[in-house]
């Protein structure tokens, strides 16, 4: 994709940004059908494009679509069944279990650190504020 390119998808409006220091397009991807999932934008069993239909569309390579569909299924936004297609799965119960479980493991690795209670939370909360920018 060419620099300052931008393209939108017309069925998920999803919109690519490809000018230079925006995040790569396979996490912009990514990060769009999450959070249209997770507001209810894209509804559960919302059926979405193959990945060669939204590769094209997008006019991204079909390993960038195919990169953000499996991050996006291990997060357990969206599930494959098989030659029925991908669809939008299930409420976000499954990414609340996945964080709930993310943060359990955390807070027993901090723990056979050695960290204090202060101190493990100031470690995430470090962690957290650099992801989402704050």
């Amino acid at each position: 994709m060419g620099e300052n390119r931008r393209v939108t998808s017309k069925n998920l409006k999803i919109r690519i940004d490809g000018a230079a220091g925006a995040a790569a397009p396979y996490e912009q991807l990514r990060a769009q059908i999450a959070r249209a999932a997770r507001s209810g934008e894209l509804p559960a069993g919302y059926k979405l494009p193959t990945v060669r239909g939204l590769a094209e569309e997008l006019g991204l390579a079909a390993n960038t679509v195919a990169k953000a569909y499996r991050a996006l299924e291990g997060d357990g936004v969206i599930e494959t069944r098989g030659r029925n297609g991908t669809f939008v799965a299930a409420a976000g119960d499954g990414a609340a279990r996945e964080a709930a479980s993310a943060a359990q493991a955390y807070a027993e690795r901090a723990q056979r650190l050695g960290l204090g209670f202060d101190e493990a939370t100031a470690a995430a909360l470090d962690a957290l504020r650099a992801r989402y920018g704050r």
